[in-house]
């Protein structure tokens, strides 16, 4: 199954990210047969509300547990809010949990991800969820997870900003603690996608059409697999 989120704030027409995203589940549609799973989160249309206090109240009980599994989480609620908090993050996690490949569409906005995927990201990641209660391994080693970035300016290495990114060095560090392995992790990143708007980025129009058109022919070969 194909998990496909996406978190721009912009309109199909203006996101860099809806668009290569689009790609990806295109080509992965073409790839897999048009009978193939695939669900849809558009975090901006339906944003996943911010996580409340009877959810960390409810996560620290189930953390003393130990790696409790979903089912038996609800034994452990202790009120109406922690039962909301619960019923409002499970759907989350079951369709994590079940998807073979996570694609992403992570613009960068003030140097790092969206505030609704960040909110995505602290409701899936409830204590335990996603480690297997008898081995404790991650339940997401063999998830493929396939990020797709862009970025206004330039971030790259030797660039002057590079040491603003916090973007994709964030992205790394969530998923690899996470447990996904390291080649199952694709970031996929379109640079200087602002070039037609700032004027100190004007000259840049060859550089930015490259690192587009590079991104987008990785992303088509990663969903042919």
């Amino acid at each position: 199954m194909l998990l496909h989120i996406d978190s721009s704030a912009d309109t199909t027409a203006d996101s860099v990210t809806r668009q290569l995203t689009d790609t990806f589940a295109r080509t992965w549609h073409a790839s897999h047969g048009s009978t193939a799973d695939c669900r849809h989160l558009d975090l901006s249309a339906a944003p996943v509300p911010p996580i409340s206090p009877a959810y960390t109240t409810l996560g620290r009980r189930v953390e003393r547990e130990g790696f409790v599994p979903p089912a038996k989480v609800p034994a452990l609620i202790e009120s109406a809010a922690e039962q909301r908090e619960w019923e409002l993050t499970l759907p989350y996690i079951t369709q994590l949990l079940g998807a073979d490949t996570l694609l992403l569409g992570v613009p960068m906005y003030n140097f790092s991800v969206p505030a609704t995927l960040k909110a995505w990201i602290d409701r899936v990641t409830f204590p335990g969820a996603l480690t297997d209660p008898d081995t404790g391994e991650s339940l997401l080693r063999h998830t493929r997870v396939v990020a797709v970035m862009a970025r206004g300016g330039g971030y790259g290495p030797g660039t002057p900003r590079e040491h603003f990114d916090f973007q994709m060095p964030y992205l790394k560090a969530y998923f690899g603690n996470l447990g996904v392995p390291s080649e199952n992790l694709h970031l996929v990143a379109a640079e200087l996608t602002r070039v037609d708007v700032p004027p100190q980025l004007a000259g840049l129009e060859d550089l930015a059409a490259a690192s587009l058109n590079q991104a987008r022919a990785q992303l088509t070969a990663l969903a042919a697999v």
